[in-house]
């Protein structure tokens, strides 16, 4: 099978490619002018302009992974990049798809759990409605981008991400320093739910949907056992053996990070991969305790 893949330079990327190499799958990269002379498995484009139909057409999957980090302070400037750079890309990349002469049979676009806003200890599935908030109003926006593919008829799947444990990139490295320097603690009361996944389990749950041809929408990538911040907080610290006992208040949490970290660090969010679970995936990772230790005996 050929498949197009963008943000291919990513964490989710960077397991992603090996993974579908290893398994038979003729890979080609989706890259910017920036990033490194394109070679034969590349294709240059530019996310902010319409692509042509013949880039996408002879693939038989699509996977887009690109957008712009989400991690800094939420200025109006860098909102604005984050939002752009995921519904203009989806956009031209699902009305490319839509167009070629010969369409990919499957079109898989990142999303994130952010969707659902601040859900409190209610428990998320893929059918509860979206809720408040710069993150949600995100999500919304990125997944109608790929209408225009599903549209077409091509089978269309929106990854929503929780938060993704991987040694190489996302949010466990840049929580590391502290907790190995003892100064970890939770954020804010630390009731509030995060939901994460392990970079393992995100590669298995993309190649799950690439080839369950049952499975369209939107799809919850997330571990099957939820923790509070607190419980992540505990688990972290003992994996790395070291105390955690300086809690950051969440005005604190406001005033250093800003919006970012109110939605976030703040924000509960319980999500349940139902859909995953119910199409027969079986994670590689279900206990938070045993991915952080295969994660970090290796950094």
């Amino acid at each position: 099978m050929r498949v197009l893949v963008s943000g291919s330079s990513g964490p989710i990327g960077a397991a992603l490619l090996p993974s579908l190499q290893a398994g038979g799958f003729r890979v080609t990269r989706l890259i910017r002018s920036s990033e490194a002379p394109a070679r034969e498995d590349q294709i240059v484009w530019d996310p902010a302009r319409p692509l042509s139909p013949d880039v996408v057409s002879g693939f038989e999957a699509v996977i887009h992974l690109a957008g712009e980090s989400i991690v800094g302070r939420w200025t109006d400037a860098k909102k604005r990049r984050i939002l752009d750079s995921r519904t203009q890309g989806t956009g031209h990349l699902a009305e490319a798809a839509a167009k070629a002469a010969q369409r990919p049979r499957v079109f898989i676009s990142a999303s994130a759990t952010g969707y659902y806003g601040n859900g409190g200890d209610r428990t998320l599935r893929e059918d509860s409605p979206s809720g408040e908030g710069f993150a949600a109003e995100v999500c919304r926006q990125w997944e109608a981008a790929t209408q225009p593919a599903a549209q077409a008829g091509i089978r269309t799947a929106q990854m929503r991400f929780g938060v993704v444990m991987s040694a190489d990139g996302g949010a466990l490295p840049k929580m590391l320093p502290p907790f190995r320097m003892g100064l970890g603690g939770r954020l804010g009361n630390g009731r509030q739910w995060w939901t994460w996944v392990s970079v393992r389990d995100v590669v298995g749950a993309i190649q799950h949907v690439l080839k369950n041809e049952t499975i369209s929408g939107p799809v919850n990538t997330v571990a099957p056992n939820p923790v509070t911040n607190l419980e992540f907080t505990k688990i972290l610290a003992s994996v790395l053996k070291r105390p955690a006992i300086f809690p950051m208040p969440a005005f604190a949490v406001g005033l250093i990070f800003g919006e970012m970290g109110k939605e976030l660090f703040l924000f509960s969010q319980r999500v349940e991969p139902a859909k995953l679970l119910a199409n027969g995936y079986r994670f590689q990772h279900p206990d938070l305790r045993k991915a952080l230790e295969e994660i970090l005996q290796k950094n």
